[in-house]
């Protein structure tokens, strides 16, 4: 059979809603796609779990700091269950490491943001996290079995993290002047890289991950979903939006497209960020000093003393 063969006969299985297995035959651009953008997924995992690592010492109460160390670990997890998937696609764990530590590779970009306070906590917690239950519960019908998997393991994790965020935003907003404050400081700082989260609008004609159903939905329609789920609930609770600001048009709450400023989205790509190297060097030097702890993984019998 031709390798032109092959791929039609791919496609077909594809558009009648098949699903890829690691070991089934695949296009080299299909492999590669689902490749890097799991390596992202996995990247953005592990390193988003350093904001919140960020903000244990300022926890109000012991049992806050507990519930968030939780939930650091369990990003870590989702890190590692990622990697798994990534590399079965013919990628190493230590190359993608290495790779992320040395700026080859992306993470997402709300995790290239400073964390100032206890606000923070519960904007990522509630909205961010938020964001990401919208994008990976369309990802859990991925064409890549493996992948969507991985994802419902995650996706009910995730839910949890989202019940701890909104918790502590209910918590800040029944409270003194001050708590509101905070929030909505944080909601100030953050809203436009939630809106920049979701990427500008999807490019149909040309990105093959939606060609071959490994991403679902469009970009555009998934910042949809976040805005009508979560922009009433925020005003009930009596904020207001930085710019953009969204404004109901029947049933939905919209943002117009030139409102948006994609320039600190651009400068993130670029890993320019405003913590993007900080973070970066703290995870280097995570990874240098526990090169050890690999290495006896790797070769136990040349470790026994």
């Amino acid at each position: 059979m031709t390798y032109e063969d092959k791929l039609a006969r791919f496609n077909e299985h594809i558009e009648a809603g098949g699903k890829v297995e690691t070991n089934d035959w695949m296009p080299d651009d299909y492999r590669r796609g689902v490749l890097k953008f799991v390596e992202m997924h996995a990247n953005s995992e592990i390193m988003g779990a350093l904001p919140e690592r960020e903000c244990l010492p300022i926890a109000p109460s012991l049992q806050r700091k507990m519930s968030l160390a939780a939930k650091i670990q369990d990003e870590v997890g989702h890190a590692q269950l990622l990697y798994r998937v990534a590399e079965d696609l013919g990628k190493s764990r230590d190359t993608m490491f290495h790779d992320l530590v040395t700026g080859r590779s992306k993470f997402h970009n709300v995790f290239h943001y400073p964390v100032k306070h206890w606000g923070d906590v519960a904007i990522i917690g509630w909205l961010i996290d938020g964001a990401a239950l919208v994008t990976q519960a369309a990802l859990r019908d991925s064409s890549y079995a493996p992948y969507a998997r991985v994802l419902k393991r995650i996706c009910a994790e995730e839910q949890l993290h989202l019940r701890h965020g909104e918790h502590i935003t209910m918590q800040l907003s029944a409270g003194t002047d001050e708590q509101r404050a905070m929030f909505q400081d944080a909601l100030t700082r953050w809203w436009l890289p939630i809106i920049h989260f979701f990427g500008p609008r999807s490019n149909v004609a040309k990105d093959l991950l939606l060609h071959w159903k490994v991403k679902t939905r469009l970009n555009e329609d998934l910042r949809q979903e976040f805005l009508d789920r979560y922009v009433p609930k925020i005003l009930e609770l009596g904020y207001t939006f930085p710019t953009p600001v969204p404004f109901k048009d029947g049933e939905h709450y919209l943002i117009k497209d030139e409102d948006i400023d994609w320039e600190p989205l651009g400068a993130i790509k670029k890993n320019e960020g405003p913590e993007t190297q900080r973070r970066l060097t703290w995870r280097r030097d995570v990874y240098d000093t526990h090169r050890w702890v690999r290495d006896a993984m790797a070769e136990p019998a040349a470790h026994v003393a």
